[in-house]
């Protein structure tokens, strides 16, 4: 458990620092991000394929299956192989599904009006607002390209404080496994 422990400890502290250098550098964030997305599709295709090739004697469509598989390994290679096109890319793109989804979600409001929820109009504020904020996101790519930036560094902080958090919870259960055995008279040996 003491190896556990300190792994998770040095893990903690890593992604707390990971998190300060996103929000320090948001150029070098997002095109991280830019090589993660292309190395996550070629690998996703990969194992897309693999199983493809798994099933394919008792689940139907392996021809279309492997095929959208093999596109998928492609556009890995591409995407791997146009990092600054994904990273100018990407905000646009974040930006253009806010306003995608905060639009449906202020006229998904009117349905919950007509069923009668009472606070359908916080559904409408909080869609027109991020439909607002996805005009601005894509009015201004750099800021939005920040933003993420910092909001990937705070996620990623998150991450670090919650396994040092988990930490603490893991020593105070010891602590009290501990109590409870020596309550029953159990000795460690």
């Amino acid at each position: 458990m003491k190896t556990t422990k300190i792994w998770l400890a040095l893990a903690g502290i890593l992604f707390i620092i990971l998190g300060i250098l996103c929000i320090c550098s948001p150029t070098e964030t997002i095109f991280a991000a830019a090589w993660l997305i292309g190395l996550f599709t070629l690998l996703s295709g990969i194992i897309k394929l693999a199983f493809t090739f798994y099933t394919q004697a008792f689940l139907p469509n392996s021809a279309s299956r492997a095929l959208s598989a093999i596109l998928q390994i492609i556009l890995g290679f591409i995407l791997l192989g146009n990092k600054i096109f994904v990273a100018i890319s990407l905000p646009i793109i974040f930006a253009l599904w806010v306003i995608v989804e905060s639009a449906t979600t202020a006229i998904q409001s009117f349905d919950y009006k007509r069923i009668g929820f009472p606070h359908w109009w916080c559904i409408l504020l909080l869609g027109i607002g991020g439909t607002v904020l996805g005009v601005l996101g894509l009015k201004n790519p750099d800021v939005t390209a920040s933003t993420l930036s910092v909001f990937i560094g705070i996620g990623i902080i998150t991450i670090g404080c919650s396994y040092l958090v988990a930490l603490r919870g893991i020593n105070k259960f010891e602590t009290k496994v501990d109590h409870f055995k020596k309550t029953i008279g159990i000795d460690e040996q």
